[in-house]
């Protein structure tokens, strides 16, 4: 499936942005402006079932592999920086032997989703259908109003039917078995999908790893400093 991108600046290098769940473009509307101004060409996908894109056909066409294989065919080839956060971050590592990005950053990736009472539920994601903007803001109290505000509209055009499609994956290993090229994982504080002792499987993996402190799972809109910082020396 082709996918809908946003751009910012029209620089050398290119960036490319992948968002997480329930989620489109507009969660990167500090983040992109602020590559482009550092030289990039930053192109943003609204991936399947999210934002302007397309909807797939069934809820069994919202898999991980189905999203990797979208990235491939909507984005070009060999970029400098690609960033995926979350289930963004789960699709980029299935797509970036094939992106052949120079970089990659993985902030706070969903690489595996627990099965156990506090594991992954779909319906609490599904929930945010219905929530107040009072609500959202109570959940993420270090959001600016923009994002509280991109955050309802990007939850209104959400095909909630992509979460019911991770169920299946509860419990599974998607844990990449090393880093294809040089990558960056960014991390919550505490980050609830890589515990200490996954964070220390991935570096033995090759994987550099750095907690934003006191952010939460959305670390680029929690702190957004804090992210740029984390990624000193990566852009």
């Amino acid at each position: 499936m082709r996918l809908h991108t946003t751009t910012w600046g029209s620089g050398d290098r290119t960036a490319l942005l992948v968002h997480g769940l329930m989620a489109d473009h507009r969660t990167w509307r500090r983040v992109g402006p602020a590559l482009a101004e550092r030289g990039y060409r930053v192109i943003a996908v609204d991936l399947r079932g999210h934002g302007a894109s397309g909807r797939a056909s069934g809820a069994e066409r919202y898999r991980p592999d189905d999203y990797a294989d979208d990235l491939v065919e909507s984005l070009p080839a060999g970029p400098e920086l690609v960033v995926g956060h979350s289930l963004g971050a789960l699709a980029l590592a299935r797509a970036v032997e094939r992106l052949k990005p120079s970089r990659a950053v993985y902030s706070d990736p969903a690489w595996h989703l627990g099965s156990g009472p506090c594991g992954y539920r779909a319906g609490l994601f599904v929930r945010g259908k219905t929530m107040t903007r009072d609500q959202i803001k109570g959940f993420n109290p270090h959001w600016p109003d923009e994002d509280v505000d991109a955050e309802m509209a990007s939850v209104r055009d959400w095909d909630e039917r992509t979460a019911y499609a991770l169920e299946e994956f509860r419990g599974v290993d998607m844990w990449p078995a090393g880093a294809a090229v040089p990558s960056l994982v960014t991390l919550a504080d505490p980050s609830l999908l890589v515990p200490p002792g996954a964070a220390r499987m991935l570096a033995d993996r090759g994987f550099v790893l750095r907690t934003v402190a006191g952010a939460g799972h959305t670390v680029h809109r929690d702190d957004f400093d804090g992210f740029m910082s984390a990624l000193d020396g990566w852009i």
